[in-house]
C-alpha cells in the first residue's frame, strides 16, 4: 500500500474541498478561542460566562470537537472574546 502525504490534514478526512475549508476555519476558530481561555485565565465557568454558552459547551471547545460547532456560533463567541474575525479569499 503506497503512502498519501496530505498537504493539511483535513484533506485527509474527506475529500470535497467545500467540506476541507470549512473543518479548517472551524479549526482555526477553535484555537483563537482556546489560546484566548488560556491567556485570561479563565476556568471553563468563567470562559462560559464569557462567551455566552455552557460550560459543557466551553469543554468540547477545548476538547477540539470541531464537528459540534457551527461557524456561526464560532463567531459569536470570538465577539464575545472581545476579538474580531478577518475574512480574507484568495
Amino acid at each position: 500500500m503506497a503512502e498519501k502525504i496530505f498537504d493539511i490534514v483535513w484533506d485527509a478526512v474527506t475529500d470535497t474541498t467545500r467540506d476541507v475549508e470549512n473543518m479548517r476555519l472551524r479549526s482555526q476558530l477553535i484555537f483563537e478561542l482556546t489560546d484566548r481561555i488560556a491567556a485570561q485565565g479563565w476556568s471553563r465557568e468563567a470562559a462560559a460566562e464569557h462567551l455566552g454558552v455552557t460550560a459543557p459547551r466551553i469543554s468540547d471547545l477545548l476538547g477540539g470537537k470541531t464537528h459540534l460547532f457551527s461557524l456561526d456560533a464560532l463567531v459569536n463567541m470570538v465577539a464575545a472574546a472581545g476579538m474580531r474575525v478577518r475574512v480574507q479569499i484568495t
